[in-house]
């Protein structure tokens, strides 16, 4: 049998209360960890009172985001890099004094224990005074004989009628405490979520670290791509141009014919890396893409696939070369998932915009199931728009059909 949701709300303020006594000592803590700063002992004090104040913050946080849509997630700013001796001390005791949830996180500490415990003990003392009153025919000669309080509200119990009075007092306040206790436990969460969820700013700055780190990695990887390329390919070929010509050189006065048929290789070779260099640079920015746009560019895209794969373009203009470029890969990377795990009898490619952002839609009729937490294609897509505050939706329910929705937030010519 469940427990009624009423009865487990009142019950849940008990954790969040003794959660609050735990705070008050890590604000004691941290407040006198800055105070001795001028000191220099605070300098290794800091980082250690911090991590006990975040822990315990950040469990209020867990508790509290569970009663939210969405939760409240964590606001601090990512940790600098790890330095030794007295430098990475000040770095770290620095990065956590200049971060505005630290700051944040003292406030919440310095207001639960006050405003956040009578939000949540309201419910569980109203629910606890309200059985006392029920207990009171029973316990009220006790209580008179013992010299203890009698009184019940406004009512002096003496005898059983008054007993009888404090008793239907009783009732209403149990149910009262039952009624506003779930309600108490949200406005709480609302409360933790003004003061302890990410403000706009922070927001922005742990999107912009995220993603940075994310271009940099996707820009290193496409760095040692193109070298690996080059190494392999065209510098290989390049090479061997040099050592058939050098043989040549040798044997021309010697035998005309072997330098005839060694020129005829040399030019065969000299062919093939230089549609090899073609196909990197095509793989840097696409010709037709920097000649005719996007458009153009995914058409081409689409008669190369091994796919049957229509294109509809609603563009009343270009956007900037990065994001098209970006769009273009993007859309290229969908359709080779596409023919690599899908196997789709047709797909179709619609490119529009709207609202300030321009949009791609690809949809196939495959299998489904994709999905981008497992590490596939989907992953490099959504890391390439999120460089330019782009989105990337997925629709692909197990047996089809999948349907990415790219979209990124620019301004056309």
């Amino acid at each position: 049998m469940s427990i009624p949701k009423s009865v487990r709300s009142v019950g849940a303020g008990l954790p969040l209360a003794g959660l609050a006594i735990v705070e008050v000592f890590c604000f004691s803590l941290l407040v006198t960890a800055v105070s001795l700063l001028g000191a220099g002992i605070g300098l290794f004090l800091i980082p250690a009172a911090a991590i006990a104040a975040r822990g315990t913050v950040n469990v209020t946080r867990r508790l509290a985001g569970a009663r939210l849509e969405g939760g409240i997630p964590e606001p601090y700013l990512p940790e600098p890099p790890r330095e030794a001796g007295l430098k990475g001390w000040w770095t770290r005791t620095q990065w956590i004094l200049t971060d505005p949830a630290t700051w944040r996180d003292l406030a919440w500490m310095l207001v639960n224990p006050v405003v956040g415990v009578l939000m949540v003990l309201l419910p569980l003392l109203l629910v606890a005074f309200g059985v006392f009153g029920l207990l009171m025919p029973v316990l009220w000669e006790d209580i008179t004989s013992n010299g203890g309080n009698n009184w019940y509200f406004f009512i002096k119990v003496t005898d059983s009628q008054s007993a009888l009075y404090a008793l239907g007092l009783g009732v209403p306040t149990v149910l009262m405490g039952l009624f506003i206790a779930p309600a108490s436990l949200r406005d709480h969460a609302k409360l933790a979520r003004t003061l302890l969820a990410p403000t706009e700013t922070s927001r922005k700055v742990l999107h912009l670290t995220r993603t940075r780190s994310e271009v940099v990695s996707s820009s290193a990887a496409e760095l040692r791509r193109i070298e690996r390329d080059l190494h392999d390919g065209a510098q290989a070929r390049l090479v061997a141009l040099g050592m058939n010509l050098g043989v040549a050189e040798q044997l021309l006065a010697k035998d005309p014919e072997a330098v005839r048929a060694i020129l005829a290789d040399t030019r065969k070779a000299s062919a093939t890396a230089l549609n090899e260099l073609r196909d990197l640079i095509r793989g840097i920015h696409p010709p037709v893409l920097a000649d005719r746009g996007l458009a153009d560019a995914v058409r081409a895209l689409a008669m190369d696939s091994p796919l049957d794969v229509t294109v509809t373009a609603d563009l009343p203009g270009r956007a900037d070369a990065p994001v098209e470029s970006a769009l273009y890969f993007a859309v290229s990377e969908a359709l080779t998932n596409a023919a690599k795990h899908a196997a789709p009898t047709h797909v179709s490619v619609d490119l529009w915009y709207a609202d300030g952002r321009i949009r791609a839609q690809v949809s196939d009729d495959g299998h489904g199931g994709a999905d981008p937490s497992r590490g596939t294609g989907l992953r490099g897509i959504e890391r390439r728009l999120a460089a330019f505050d782009g989105l990337l939706a997925v629709t692909s329910p197990v047996g089809g059909p999948t349907t990415l929705t790219l979209e990124i937030p620019c301004a056309l010519s």
